[in-house]
């Protein structure tokens, strides 16, 4: 696969218990990301943050939250990740944060020789 070298990186912030059809929502994004052939997607768990209600999530109390802050990164190209938003917004419902940043692919895996 290639990725174009002006790309787009979108970034879905979320928590670790919110769910889709009983399974985390994280991962059902992930799959979908990977069904409609988006370069890749990698989920980063989160130590600590707060969002909209400003309720603090953090692994530092005795007792461990539930609901770390997970942050998925996707990247591909401006047409595909803007295909990709309409489901994404539909998984999402009015949960998350959705962020779109304009980026420049240097390395995309090893070089294919021929």
């Amino acid at each position: 696969m290639r990725i174009p070298k002006d790309a787009v990186l979108l970034r879905v912030f979320l928590g670790e218990t919110d769910r889709h059809e009983g399974r985390p929502l994280y991962e059902t994004i992930v799959l979908e990301a990977r069904r409609h052939h988006l370069a890749g997607a990698t989920v980063l768990r989160g130590p600590m943050g707060f969002g909209h209600s400003s309720r603090l999530h953090t692994a530092k109390i005795l007792r461990l939250s539930e609901d770390l802050p997970l942050v998925i990164e996707m990247i591909d190209g401006p047409e595909r990740v803007n295909a990709f938003l309409p489901i994404l917004d539909i998984l999402l419902g009015d949960r998350g944060l959705i962020t779109l940043e304009k980026i420049q692919v240097l390395r995309y895996g090893p070089e294919k020789t021929q």
